[in-house]
């Protein structure tokens, strides 16, 4: 693709890093296929293409409008596309760079404002977790559209003594999993005790910064990723962690690009690559001891279902490897359509689009019906969640299914 910068982008690093990547895309149209929204609307510029045109748009000079914007925010970041893509577009890096510039340049009304400004301050406060817990108490009383937003509140359990490990490894402390869904956490921790790994939190730690990073907020998320490299380096610089594991596939995605976003920044370069290197999902971690794990589990003859999460298959390339381990844990999956396609939750999205975001919702249940799973697996909260939300197989991170079946053995 030939691109001519406007003056105010050519000596930018944005501009620079937007026009390397918009010089890779050679018009195939092959992302459309495989885009949510573009199965879902039919649109082209509701596509990753004509996203893609979009914002050359406004970085050859073009002035964007609430309607580009609009384009851009529909965009799930599901980066199926970019699995797609045979000339390797980044198209993940270039939509937030697009919606960076548009953001700077488009005044978004007062109620979007307020809605991304609550969603912020919200999911990142101290008051959440209080209000998960009474917004659980009182699920039976909420409307449905809130109901869905708030799960069934399952117990933590019991944590065993992880200090005696000489392997020691640490986790995301988080925003909002261990609020809404603190049993993922402890059947984590439990598991990897199993195996003979310790798991703790480094004080000082939060969320990953995808929230705010996602929502117009790129320097409150930026800050974020500081405080978890700030967090974390104590340990990692002294070697007393030999990863940094994640179990929301989301926020792995997220902290997998703090060496890009801090790539610039002199103080955090050099440790965010090295923070980086060491970060893991769960299942990495679990899948040189399945063999060994498996001989401590109870059977388990359930039909099973496993979503790949968008950030798990697209992001990362961890698919392969987190079926292959569900299969030598002896789980009997069972195949369905469309497993590329994102189930709609994406972070704040299922609240900003929840149109969109229940028909994408509402496809992926379908096919999954079609495989007759006694219980649905996943590998990020946000998807479980959400998915739960429209069907009453139970829907499981795959590790608290290990954990039972370990607990039950």
């Amino acid at each position: 693709m030939q691109t001519h910068l406007a003056s105010w982008a050519q000596d930018t690093e944005l501009g620079k890093e937007a026009d390397a990547i918009l010089r890779r895309c050679v018009h195939c149209g092959f992302c459309s296929a495989t885009c949510p929204t573009y199965q879902v609307l039919g649109d082209e510029l509701d596509s990753p293409r004509g996203r893609i045109y979009l914002i050359k748009q406004v970085f050859e000079g073009g002035e964007p409008t609430a309607a580009t914007q609009r384009h851009l925010d529909r965009c799930l970041t599901c980066r199926n596309c970019e699995t797609t893509c045979p000339s390797g577009v980044q198209y993940g890096h270039l939509v937030d760079i697009g919606r960076k510039v548009v953001a700077e340049r488009v005044p978004r009304s007062l109620g979007q404002r307020l809605q991304r400004f609550m969603l912020r301050k919200g999911l990142n406060s101290p008051w959440f977790a209080p209000a998960m817990r009474l917004g659980q108490s009182l699920r039976g009383l909420l409307p449905p559209a809130i109901r869905r937003k708030v799960p069934v509140r399952r117990a933590a359990g019991a944590l065993p003594d992880v200090s005696r490990h000489e392997r020691q490894v640490l986790m995301l402390a988080g925003c909002v999993q261990p609020a809404m869904m603190p049993a993922i956490d402890a059947a984590t921790i439990r598991v990897l005790d199993a195996i003979g790994i310790g798991a703790r939190v480094a004080p000082g730690g939060g969320c990953c910064g995808a929230i705010n990073f996602h929502l117009d907020a790129q320097d409150e998320a930026l800050a974020q990723m500081r405080a978890n490299v700030d967090a974390w380096w104590p340990l990692v610089e002294r070697g007393q962690v030999e990863a940094i594991v994640m179990n929301a596939s989301g926020c792995g995605a997220m902290v997998k690009e703090y060496a890009h976003h801090l790539r610039a920044d002199p103080a955090y370069a050099e440790r965010a690559a090295r923070i980086v290197a060491l970060v893991k999902d769960v299942a990495e971690i679990v899948a040189p001891e399945a063999g060994r794990l498996k001989g401590r589990m109870r059977a388990w003859e359930a039909r099973t279902a496993f979503h790949p999460p968008c950030t798990l298959q697209h992001w990362q390339g961890l698919r392969p490897l987190s079926e292959k381990l569900l299969d030598d844990l002896g789980f009997a999956l069972q195949p369905f359509a469309e497993t590329h396609l994102c189930c709609g939750s994406a972070g704040a999205y299922s609240v900003l689009e929840p149109d969109l975001s229940l028909s994408l919702r509402n496809r992926k249940l379908s096919n999954l019906d079609e495989a007759r799973p006694d219980v649905i697996v996943s590998s990020n909260m946000g998807c479980i969640g959400h998915l739960q939300s429209g069907t009453q197989v139970p829907v499981r991170h795959w590790i608290e299914v290990v954990d039972e079946r370990l607990l039950g053995a």
